[in-house]
């Protein structure tokens, strides 16, 4: 059977999926913060930095609902991990961590050079 990105059409692509698990900053980075240990909510929101504790309870939520972070409750403390499919995100994650840190300064220079150009704000 032919891949849907071969025949062109993106409709039903893979990555589609990927993109709408983690199209948001967040998502990324709370699943960045639970690869490296379970977390508390509020170790979370102080690691990541930035983020409102609402938005990071509906990342949480989210990533829950595709099966990549649990809620664990223990002496009624509640602290989060990934689950294993959660933990098969890291490598990508990983990856484009190294391309950020490698193509960064090529990003900001191209920015820098084309001022109010509609297409970089």
């Amino acid at each position: 059977m032919e891949s849907t990105a071969k025949s062109g059409q993106l409709v039903d692509c893979p990555a589609r999926l990927t993109v709408e698990i983690m199209g948001d900053k967040w998502s990324v980075l709370v699943l960045f913060a639970l690869g490296q240990r379970p977390r508390r909510h509020g170790e979370l929101a102080e690691v990541i930095g930035g983020v409102s504790r609402k938005v990071l309870t509906q990342t949480l939520r989210k990533l829950q609902g595709y099966g990549l972070v649990d809620r664990i409750v223990t002496s009624g403390q509640v602290s989060y991990r990934l689950t294993e499919l959660g933990g098969t995100l890291i490598d990508p994650i990983e990856a484009l961590n190294q391309w950020g840190y490698e193509h960064s300064g090529s990003v900001a220079d191209f920015q820098d050079a084309h001022p109010g150009d509609p297409a970089v704000d």
